[in-house]
């Protein structure tokens, strides 16, 4: 089992929906509203890093062929067919699948989404007709940068060239033609410190993870109590604990 994997299976419970927060970003921009200024009633999508199916079951339009989301967690997917179970408003399937290796045909799909995970831009490019479309949005190297220097670590803290860049670039070699990039940042304001430590233990925000190459730490580390109270102390607000958002979106065209 990869390192990323481990975390993933390790973290076994992803369900992000009983964290109390609000946020405010400055661009509206939303990676689903884009999928259906696009897609139609015969679109095929694949939806890669799916998770449990929460964003494709709520968010996908539902008025389209058939949306395929995949994920490297046989966890995940499970939860996935699970919550599929519980709708019957939308055409959709959930596979198991590395994002790296597409088990798919060439010229296959006419849009593929990846929301928050690493992607294969050549990959992507092979399984995409030729009018196809790739929109991804990614968390960037400064989000959460305050608390990730008060920490001396997290997701991407290390790295020298931001993911943006490094997807930006992948899938320009990867023979895209059309590429928009845009950058979406705001911030995020927790009820209570439980509900930011309840984040903090499922999404990878302090781990030694690299985007460069891919690979993370040994293991998770604990918070540490005293850093994670002035973390608390120094952005305190009226609106809650802010928690400044740094992620990035592509539009990517054939």
């Amino acid at each position: 089992m990869n390192k990323q994997l481990k975390l993933y299976e390790e973290a076994a419970n992803w369900d992000f929906s009983n964290i109390n927060y609000e946020e405010e970003f400055e661009n509206s921009w939303d990676m689903y509203d884009e999928v259906k200024k696009y897609a139609d009633e015969k679109s095929l999508i694949l939806d890669l890093g799916t998770g449990g199916g929460e964003k494709v079951l709520s968010k996908m339009p539902k008025d389209v062929g058939m949306i395929i989301g995949t994920d490297l967690s046989p966890n995940m997917i499970k939860t996935a067919k699970e919550n599929l179970a519980k709708t019957r408003d939308i055409k959709a399937k959930f596979l198991v699948m590395d994002n790296l290796k597409i088990e798919f045909p060439d010229g296959l799909f006419d849009i593929v989404t990846a929301r928050h995970t690493v992607i294969n831009a050549k990959e992507i490019y092979r399984v995409l007709n030729d009018t196809g479309l790739l929109i991804v949005r990614g968390v960037n190297q400064h989000d959460c940068w305050d608390m990730k220097e008060l920490f001396n670590r997290g997701q991407a803290y290390k790295d020298k060239t931001a993911i943006s860049e490094k997807d930006y670039i992948d899938i320009k070699n990867a023979g895209f033609k059309k590429i928009e990039k845009i950058a979406i940042e705001g911030n995020e304001y927790y009820k209570t410190p439980e509900d930011l430590l309840n984040l903090l233990s499922k999404a990878p925000i302090l781990d030694d993870f690299s985007e460069e190459d891919n690979t993370q730490g040994e293991e998770r580390k604990p918070i540490e109590k005293d850093i994670f109270q002035e973390y608390v102390r120094r952005n305190m607000t009226e609106k809650g604990i802010r928690l400044k958002r740094v992620y990035y979106g592509i539009i990517a065209k054939k």
